[in-house]
């Protein structure tokens, strides 16, 4: 279902959003058959509490939903009203600031995401006016974006392959008049080496999307990770690591979902989105431990584990981008176990080299309820990815500082960028929360769309 607001002109019940500090003041204006009522349920304001205030017949007259007096410990709080709430179409009643009602309002639309390309889900029976002093066309177009990133990491590798991540760039690019090319086969051997070292061994040919739309105004790339299924290669994954494999695809979800909402909200800018898709299998002629291959840029990378291979599809595809110069450079990958752990699943942790861009992104972040988090590109950990028989090495021994060491090895294909930042993502919930039902999700995406006015001049 499209998650979008109720129309404006719909009847609805008012819901109130209240917190336990500010439901007194709220009661003492209230009839006392009213009061009475909410003393019979036990309504207090609670966090996620629904009081329905019935009128004659079936209707109801007031809802009221209990909030948290800080959104320090809970984003999309109202998600849970959506969820709660009997059928009908309600309009809130709440003191709110922009970006408070901008918040609530996404988190009610994401809170209608289903999943159900394999099994029928119920759907959501609760819509909401859009409040008012928002941009409501902006929102639902970020739902939009949302819900195809979740759509795209949570199909299973079977449904989402190279070809199939190719069609859904594809289906997105026809929708905006977006142009689009495909390298593949020898021009992948001639030019991105790396790309198709990585995905050789598949019986699903690897591939480069190079995807462009607007032709005025600043530059920006957009470069995701497209690994379909990592089976880790040679070097082979365990069960347990391999379960969760089909969303290591989820950088390039996640940039597909931010193009969609940068095209959608028609920002003045050149986009180009660059998804090296592959699949990391096991064959005969799959690329090997101690193996050294040469990259598109020239340098040597010494193979020293074959489960390290994101950061080489993405080194290509970086190296790229660079060339042609953009005003801002951004990868998105869910590239190290080592990210998670830093900073666990909630959080998208971001490395840059533009001071500027950090500062907007955590201030955009906060702002968007869209938790980043800044780690370094520290310079002397630089050693540990250099070997002794090539310029590179994937995967530095001893385990130490991997998502920096992986950030460090990116870096060096993006040198020459003007402004370039890299997300080391998770990409999905692994349990459930207001308006994020376990499964794919993006981080991310919005605190970027939410900076990129400001870093681009716009």
């Amino acid at each position: 279902m499209p998650l979008t607001f109720a129309s404006p002109e719909s009847a609805s019940t008012p819901l109130f959003v209240l917190s336990e500090e500010a439901f007194p003041e709220w009661r003492a204006g209230q009839t006392a058959e009213i009061n009475l009522w909410l003393d019979r349920i036990g309504f207090t304001g609670k966090l996620g509490q629904v009081a329905l205030i019935p009128a004659e017949g079936d209707a109801i007259a007031v809802a009221g939903f209990g909030t948290p007096s800080s959104r320090a410990r809970t984003r999309y709080h109202l998600a849970t009203a959506a969820t709660s709430l009997p059928a009908g179409t309600y309009h809130l009643e709440a003191d709110l600031s922009e970006t408070e009602a901008a918040e609530a309002a996404l988190g009610w639309l994401l809170a209608g995401y289903r999943f159900d390309r394999y099994k029928a889900g119920s759907p959501q029976t609760a819509y909401l006016k859009a409040p008012g002093g928002i941009d409501a066309n902006r929102i639902e177009i970020i739902a939009a974006g949302e819900a195809l990133t979740r759509d795209l990491i949570n199909t299973p590798a079977n449904d989402m392959g190279p070809d199939q991540l190719e069609q859904a760039l594809c289906d997105l690019s026809d929708a905006f008049g977006a142009s689009r090319y495909i390298s593949r086969d020898a021009e992948l051997v001639q030019g991105f080496p790396l790309i198709q070292a990585v995905g050789r061994a598949s019986n699903r040919a690897p591939r480069l999307m190079d995807m462009r739309w607007g032709s005025e105004g600043p530059k920006l790339t957009l470069v995701g990770k497209g690994v379909c299924f990592d089976t880790g290669g040679l070097n082979i994954k365990p069960g347990a690591s391999m379960g969760l494999m089909k969303k290591d695809m989820g950088g390039a979800a996640a940039v597909l979902g931010l193009a969609r909402m940068i095209m959608g909200l028609g920002l003045p800018i050149q986009l180009r989105v660059l998804i090296p898709a592959v699949e990391n299998s096991i064959a005969g002629n799959a690329f090997r431990p101690q193996d050294v291959l040469r990259s598109r840029k020239g340098l040597t990378v010494e193979i020293n584990n074959t489960d390290a291979e994101g950061r080489l599809v993405m080194a290509d595809a970086l190296t790229l981008a660079v060339e042609e110069e953009p005003d801002v450079l951004i990868s998105m990958a869910t590239l190290t176990g080592a990210a998670r752990v830093a900073v666990g699943p909630d959080i998208a942790p971001f490395f840059t080299t533009d001071a500027q861009m950090a500062a907007r992104l955590e201030t955009a972040a906060d702002r968007v309820a869209d938790p980043v988090w800044r780690l370094p590109f520290h310079e002397p950990y630089e050693t540990m990815i250099e070997p002794a028989i090539a310029n590179l090495d994937n995967a530095p021994k001893g385990g130490m500082a991997g998502a920096i060491t992986a950030a460090l090895f990116l870096r060096r294909f993006a040198e020459g960028a003007r402004s370039y930042t890299h997300f080391d993502i998770y990409g999905w919930q692994p349990t459930a929360a207001p308006a994020r039902p376990v499964g794919g999700v993006g981080q991310g995406v919005r605190a970027i769309l939410e900076a990129l006015p400001e870093q681009l001049g716009l």
